[in-house]
């Protein structure tokens, strides 16, 4: 089942970057008018209604399968489990089709980045590094508030996945989502006057943190709760399909990356999305942030591994949807730059979804109130030898792409742009008590609207009014 399109490979933190690309398990024509009318009707409503949902029927066959098969236990020791994982990533390159194990040679690394990419790529994550610490300083301070969840560590995915991406192209992510608005291009000043609850912020200081949204840059939001944006994604996604097959609109091919963590992908909504996405052929990529822990519980812990597996790969639960599931490594942006591009390219002509783990990690607590007392120091002692802004800075020197005097002038670029950002947000004014209801109903009251467009509420006449009077004269 291995695509005639592009020849697959398997991607691994030690190996070059590659992609594992399966030939989805049914190849389908454009999607006729008469369904897609009647799906299209309630796109992203459709896709946002199964959040509450989950796979009740994909749960119960998992269970009846595992009744039947000699499922062999995981290591007990945690961090054995990780790095029994690491090994195997290592040695070996493998296509996954739900039918079988296929054996392929792993690509060499074919990556080029220029000078300018490199400086770009570098520049970015620097920025988002910079930016989370300088929110972690404002908020001890008293200006950020609310839950706050940062991302230090996990740059590489953001940078590498969404910086290859065009600016109509759209991105959903989660309530760590302040790297991924800089990396999607949103102002770093009104993203930090966000964070500082200001008028000029993102989403005029009614959003916060968690809920970053841009309608200009595509970004379409984060989301408190794990899996929430994975619908509003695939919604994304629809319409971008129904617009180019069923309207004829030839510049109808965005394609939409969903991000997630690895939490996420135990709820409904992940399995529900990664079915509707397969079953028309979706342009969208699914981008799991797999940073080991889920809020305080670990992965190997939280996640079953697949039949026959003595350890959990998210990446595997592609093929059983009859997508690509892809493996890289989350601290090398290289690696999820050509992982990712390889997906965005195969949305983007018409081929389908992609599942991407990222193997990651944060490096501080799960967010501001976490006191991060359940990581084992050794456990991120070992992850601070592999910070992903050091390891592009040793690729950059080791490719005679970028010099030392870059990279400072780099860094006090980013530094700069943080300052500025914090000077503007500081000293914005606070949201009018006048815009507490806005972009909350589109009737505050529920009257309705008057003839003039204004609501029925603000006619002098209608207050004036018995309640019954007056509703009974503007209905």
């Amino acid at each position: 089942l291995v695509s005639n399109n592009s020849p697959p490979s398997h991607v691994g933190p030690a190996q070059p970057p590659a992609s594992i690309m399966i030939n989805p398990l049914r190849r389908h024509k454009s999607i006729s008018p008469a369904i897609v009318s009647s799906v299209a009707v309630c796109g992203l409503i459709l896709a946002g209604s199964m959040a509450f949902t989950s796979g009740f029927s994909s749960l119960s066959a998992g269970v009846r399968a595992a009744s039947r098969s000699n499922i062999v236990a995981p290591p007990r020791s945690m961090a054995g489990q990780h790095q029994a994982r690491s090994a195997m990533r290592q040695s070996r390159g493998t296509v996954f089709s739900a039918a079988a194990e296929v054996e392929i040679p792993v690509k060499s690394d074919t990556t080029t980045i220029d000078s300018d990419t490199a400086a770009e790529l570098y520049q970015d994550m620097q920025l988002g590094r910079k930016f989370e610490d300088a929110t972690a300083q404002w908020y001890q301070r008293g200006k950020v508030f609310g839950f706050v969840h940062l991302a230090n560590g996990q740059e590489a995915v953001s940078t590498g996945a969404i910086k290859q991406l065009r600016k109509d192209d759209y991105i959903c992510s989660t309530y760590r989502d302040h790297v991924h608005s800089l990396s999607k291009g949103c102002d770093p000043n009104k993203v930090m006057a966000e964070l500082f609850a200001k008028k000029t912020g993102i989403c005029n200081g009614q959003g916060g943190s968690m809920h970053m949204f841009d309608a200009e840059h595509n970004m379409l939001g984060g989301f408190a709760f794990i899996g929430e944006g994975i619908p509003v994604a695939l919604g994304a996604a629809f319409q971008t399909r129904y617009k180019r097959d069923s309207l004829k609109d030839p510049n109808a091919d965005q394609v939409t990356l969903a991000f997630f963590g690895d939490g996420t992908t135990n709820v409904g909504q992940f399995a529900e999305c990664l079915n509707m996405a397969s079953l028309y052929k979706l342009p969208i990529v699914f981008v799991v942030e797999n940073n080991l822990w889920a809020i305080g519980m670990y992965h190997y812990r939280a996640t079953a591994p697949s039949l026959g597996d003595q350890l959990p790969h998210i990446y595997k639960k592609g093929p059983a949807f009859g997508m690509p599931g892809v493996l890289v490594d989350g601290m090398d942006v290289v690696k999820v730059r050509e992982a990712v591009g390889e997906a965005i390219e195969r949305a983007r002509r018409g081929d389908g979804p992609t599942l991407i783990e990222a193997e990651t990690y944060r490096y501080r607590g799960h967010s501001l109130a976490d006191p991060d007392q359940l990581r084992s120091p050794e456990e991120k002692e070992r992850f601070a030898k592999q910070d992903p802004i050091e390891k592009f800075r040793a690729y950059c020197l080791e490719n005679n792409l970028l010099t030392e005097e870059q990279f400072g002038e780099l860094e006090a670029k980013a530094d700069a742009t943080v300052q500025e950002a914090i000077q503007f947000a500081d000293s914005s004014p606070k949201p009018d008590k006048s815009q507490l209801l806005n972009n909350v109903f589109s009737d505050p009251k529920g009257f309705g609207v008057d003839e003039n467009g204004k609501y029925r509420y603000e006619n002098p006449e209608f207050i004036t009014k018995s309640a019954a009077a007056g509703l009974g004269q503007f209905n």
